[in-house]
């Protein structure tokens, strides 16, 4: 949590990353640990690939335990606010750096760039991937890219519940009581409901590890789907995503995306003893009305496309529209194929996302409530000129300081989207590649549009220059935009 200093706005003496490198180096290390479970898997599979995570695994929990010693003597026991913005922006840029190492060493032999890039889409949870031959990975390199998005996921909450509302990055503060209070009903602290959310997040995932073996996949791919459904990744073990698997792994995979792109926190005050909030939650409704709605429309449409009801019309548009909403990113047919109208639906719906505090990502459906009370409170004030009209969310008053951060948000997505839209046109992409790439990194969706790096497709193709654009889309649209653009203005670096 943020020191009393930075609380209440005193300017800071200096700027000490002590703290800050003693997190990350503790972070680092963790993942060094984390490299063994890969390593178990190589070496159950019996395919000899299990040295590379052991390289991997001794080079990154060396590297970690000494950047950790050698901040040790500048631990304090709070972050001011320049110290929370940079370790929120560092941890997922370094751990990253760290989690290519297999990729690099391992079966792939991918170059730094692939690498990277690899480990930035697994960490953000965003899917997008370069390898190709996912079939013939070795089991350890499947499951690492599972364990990279099961640690992004349950990372971002405790960042979104912890972290950004206190940063006031857009609009979030407005859930900074909601992540403590249960209808007047006080909750632990910050540290405890973490530890909760991990217990609930374990449990989560198991379960769906379990209904996924119950629909016939192996074990294996239970577990690592699993991983990647409940943090909302969507890195698949096949080249054809989850076209490999039956119906029931559809359905299974469908529910389980939308319980993920719920607010964790609602989870932690039902297990508490109080439902009332998650029921009532109106962003869980707004959320599902939503996704419910879209799934109605895209099903009509390919019911009259292909000539009345099929229960695999239903099924695809559920699947789909659910991957892509949720910012989840698997893919069980080639939407690109089924028309102009989908394939634009699919472009929006990617940019609505789940709910804060939940593993989703993109603009998230709260946003768009407190865009449409703005603009309904102005409409009326415009028909009424002498009356009184506050916006309101959940039934309260939203405090201009929570609209405009959410409005900055919004230009800021939208300016951003454009200028690497802009970037990535001048390495050479199409038009459409260029847009729904922009899109589809700064919202951590995954698959974007066209035949290269649709949903049928991968980013293998692409030249460097296009990698490295994406990668830093991922990080700046997994951390809320803001966060990364405060560290680029002069004032954040005056001392």
């Amino acid at each position: 949590m943020l020191d009393s200093n930075a609380r209440a706005g005193q300017p800071c003496a200096m700027f000490d990353l002590r703290p800050v490198g003693y997190v990350i180096g503790l972070l680092v290390s963790a993942l060094g640990v984390t490299m063994l479970a890969p390593l178990i898997a190589d070496l159950a599979a019996g395919n000899g690939h299990w040295h590379v995570f052991l390289e991997s695994a001794v080079i990154t929990v060396l590297c970690g335990v000494f950047i950790a010693l050698s901040c040790a003597n500048g631990v304090s026991s709070g972050l001011n606010i320049r110290q929370t913005f940079m370790l929120t922006t560092l941890v997922w840029f370094t751990l990253p750096l760290f989690g290519s190492l297999p990729f690099m060493i391992g079966a792939t032999e991918a170059n730094f760039t692939d690498a990277f890039f690899e480990a930035m889409s697994g960490l953000t949870t965003t899917g997008s991937t370069v390898l190709v031959g996912l079939d013939q990975l070795p089991d350890g390199l499947k499951l690492w890219r599972g364990i990279l998005q099961w640690l992004g996921g349950i990372g971002i909450i405790v960042v979104a519940m912890v972290f950004l509302p206190e940063l006031r990055v857009g609009g979030m503060q407005i859930f900074k009581s909601e992540a403590f209070d249960t209808m007047g009903k006080i909750l632990p602290r910050a540290t405890e409901i973490s530890s909760r959310i991990s217990v609930i997040y374990v449990g989560i995932t198991l379960s769906c590890a379990l209904a996924y073996a119950a629909t016939g996949m192996n074990a294996f791919d239970a577990m690592v789907h699993a991983m990647t459904t409940v943090s909302t990744g969507g890195m698949a073990n096949y080249d054809n995503s989850f076209g490999h698997f039956g119906a029931g792994a559809h359905y299974v995979a469908s529910v389980f995306m939308v319980l993920s792109a719920l607010p964790f926190v609602r989870y932690v005050q039902l297990i508490s003893g109080t439902a009332q909030p998650l029921f009532l939650d109106s962003q869980i409704r707004a959320f599902l009305i939503t996704v419910s709605v879209i799934v109605l429309i895209m099903s009509l449409f390919l019911w009259r496309t292909f000539h009345g009801f099929e229960e695999i019309a239903f099924r695809e548009s559920l699947f789909n529209v659910t991957s892509i909403i949720s910012g989840t990113g698997y893919a069980s047919a080639d939407y690109m194929q089924w028309g102009s109208f989908a394939v634009v639906m699919f472009f929006f719906i990617g940019l609505i996302g789940g709910c804060a505090g939940s593993t989703s990502c993109s603009i998230k459906i709260f946003r768009y409530q407190l865009l449409f009370a703005s603009i309904k409170a102005q409409v009326r004030k415009i028909h009424s000129p002498h009356g009184i009209f506050t916006p309101r969310y959940a039934g309260r008053p939203v405090s201009e300081d929570v609209l405009n951060s959410v409005m900055a948000f919004f230009v800021a997505f939208l300016v951003s989207m454009g200028v690497v839209a802009v970037l990535l046109g001048l390495t050479g992409l199409d038009f459409i590649t260029s847009v729904s790439g922009a899109a589809t990194a700064l919202a951590n969706v995954g698959p974007g549009l066209g035949n290269e790096i649709g949903p049928a497709g991968n980013f293998a193709g692409l030249n460097d220059a296009a990698k490295w654009i994406l990668s830093i889309a991922m990080l700046v649209g997994r951390l809320e935009i803001m966060v990364v653009f405060t560290m680029l203005t002069w004032q954040f670096w005056r001392v």
